[in-house]
């Protein structure tokens, strides 16, 4: 069974491709920067969009160890831990914790990580790993 991969839109389509570069790409509106991509500024409604290439260095905001599986195609995968990291740039961001036993006990509320990228089916998906 194929792994869940995102559905294309207009608005995140630079997004994957940075992905599949291996680089974690935000929007940035003038001095506003966001996560996830949208069409327009959260600030102001702008449309003047700049893409820019995060640090990859992010904090750990919260997390979850999922035990149960979503989706069929996640079962091998459990547990795992799914979590919020804040990327250097101030924005949150969902994502996966990697690299680490998803034990309570090895994870830290504002622990520092990093990006990385694991590949889905053909689509780089950014995780985080501890720094």
């Amino acid at each position: 069974m194929d792994k869940i991969k995102p559905i294309p839109q207009p608005e995140s389509d630079r997004y994957w491709e940075g992905a599949n570069e291996k680089k974690l790409l935000l929007q940035k509106f003038g001095d506003h920067v966001q996560f996830y991509p949208r069409a327009v500024s959260t600030k102001d409604g702008s449309r003047d969009v700049e893409w820019i290439e995060a640090s990859g260095k992010a904090k750990l905001y919260t997390f979850t160890i999922v035990h149960q599986a979503p989706h069929p195609t996640f079962v091998e995968e459990v547990p795992y831990i799914a979590a919020i990291v804040t990327l250097e740039e101030g924005v949150n961001m969902p994502t996966r914790i990697i690299g680490i036993d998803p034990e309570p006990e090895n994870l830290k509320i504002g622990m520092d990580l990093v990006v990385d990228f694991i590949d889905a089916d053909g689509q780089n998906l950014p995780v985080f790993r501890p720094a």
